[in-house]
């Protein structure tokens, strides 16, 4: 692979940024087929199937396939998603669909999330068709819709329609591989397992009546208004798995951050005062099932008292909760207010996990030796969804991984994704590039 391959992926993420597919939830948004189109371009040539999947239109995800020489080895995937969520450029320092290289880093919407890494497995596919690689499993590369929209029209549609085709033994996508620097050398998060999506709509009552008159009326806004207050100030205990004791074992924290981090009577108070707040974020999301309140809709008319509104809560779930969990600890936040509220559910997707001892990972651990000598690999529990959910549960071993420099820290990735001035350097493109090359060279061959 020629050492200047950076480059490569660096002019393919500032199009792919510039191709602007945003994806808000609706089923006209996300436009992904601009992208699509890119990355068709970039991948056509000799050693390369190439086939397109349209669900919607406009919708649409790229398979390409270098097929292997043996049907029962071991195959794998390379899986990234080429939509974005929206970004307001008024809070960005730079356009959020510049795509503009400033100083070593590319800027804008989806650099970190994820359009970095689907830009490098792009180029590490075309790279090995071009140097004639044969694997003995296929290696396959998917530039998939929709993920940012819960994957109704991308790996979902994928994996309910067409999985025979796409069903790989193994599967990488977004988004572990953060070196995070300690006494004992760095430590890689490789994310194992997600939590579950559980996204739903209260709907709440009340009883109409004059603006003018607002004395013991029976308001929906201002129930609502304190049932939000309700179920943000809600505490769910918190829970010590298994993959955040090796998470914390791993990493090497010192006894007085470890300790309260494994104790869950401890954890809450640790989070709160914690003064790296991305950290504690992720720690307190990472051992708790978790709520928030995110949409308030009410009201039809300045002077008519509102019979109904709505809130939007998106909760994510611990491995183990299932959705009548899910609902319980709902009402019991609500308490009293419970009677007059319904749940509408859009998504009941419980935790996914893929173990850690398989060879997947140990190739990892070998081909991360290269740029990180004193590195070791740790499990991780993804606080948020990726696409990796729907092929763990047709039995994919499925990790979230990449590899970055040292250049950005950890709590500068964290407040990137969905945040403001994401971007990535462009050192992290080469080391991700290079990653999936050697991957998938050491799993296949």
């Amino acid at each position: 692979m020629p050492e200047d391959a950076s480059a490569e992926v660096t002019e393919l993420l500032q199009q792919l940024i510039r191709n602007r597919c945003v994806n808000d939830g609706t089923p006209d948004s996300g436009h992904e087929r601009r992208n699509a189109d890119v990355l068709r371009t970039v991948l056509e040539g000799p050693g390369l199937e190439l086939e397109v999947k349209e669900p919607f239109p406009g919708r649409t995800s790229l398979v390409a396939r270098i097929e292997g020489s043996d049907r029962s080895a071991p195959s794998l995937m390379l899986l990234g998603h080429t939509d974005v969520v929206p970004a307001n450029p008024d809070d960005w320092r730079h356009d959020p669909f510049g795509g503009e290289l400033i100083d070593g880093e590319v800027w804008g919407r989806g650099a970190v999330d994820m359009l970095n890494l689907t830009s490098s497995m792009a180029v590490a596919v075309r790279h090995l068709a071009t140097e004639g690689f044969t694997p003995r499993g296929d290696l396959v590369f998917v530039g998939v819709a929709d993920e940012e929209g819960l994957g109704i029209h991308g790996a979902g549609w994928l994996t309910e329609h067409v999985a025979d085709e796409i069903k790989t033994d193994f599967l990488l996508t977004e988004a572990g591989g953060f070196p995070m620097p300690t006494p004992q050398g760095v430590r890689l998060p490789v994310i194992t397992g997600e939590k579950g999506v559980f996204w739903c709509t209260l709907s709440v009552r009340g009883t109409p009546g004059h603006g003018s008159q607002p004395l013991r009326a029976d308001s929906a806004v201002v129930k609502a208004a304190v049932a939000v207050q309700r179920l943000a100030q809600h505490e769910v205990p918190a829970e010590i798995h298994d993959a955040w004791r090796r998470f914390v074992a791993g990493v090497g924290l010192p006894p007085e951050v470890a300790e309260p981090l494994l104790d869950p009577d401890r954890i809450d108070d640790f989070c709160r005062d914690f003064p790296a707040v991305g950290l504690a974020r992720q720690a307190h999301a990472s051992t708790h099932t978790t709520l928030s309140p995110n949409i308030v809709q009410g009201g039809t008319k300045i002077n008519v008292i509102p019979d109904r509104a709505e809130l939007q809560l998106d909760i994510r779930g611990l491995p183990g909760w299932q959705v009548a969990d899910v609902e319980a600890m709902v009402r019991e936040a609500l308490g009293d207010l419970s009677g007059d509220v319904e749940i509408h559910w859009h998504s009941t997707e419980p935790a996914t996990l893929s173990p850690a001892d398989t060879p997947l990972w140990d190739a990892i651990e070998k081909v991360v030796k290269g740029p990180y000598p004193d590195s070791a690999c740790v499990p991780f529990l993804s606080v948020g969804a990726t696409d990796a959910r729907f092929f763990r549960r047709l039995g994919t071993i499925s990790y979230g991984f990449g590899l970055f420099s040292r250049r950005l820290g950890f709590e500068d990735y964290a407040t990137m994704f969905h945040g403001i001035d994401e971007r990535v350097d462009v050192d992290s493109l080469g080391l991700s590039m290079r990653l999936w090359n050697d991957l998938s060279r050491e799993l296949l061959s």
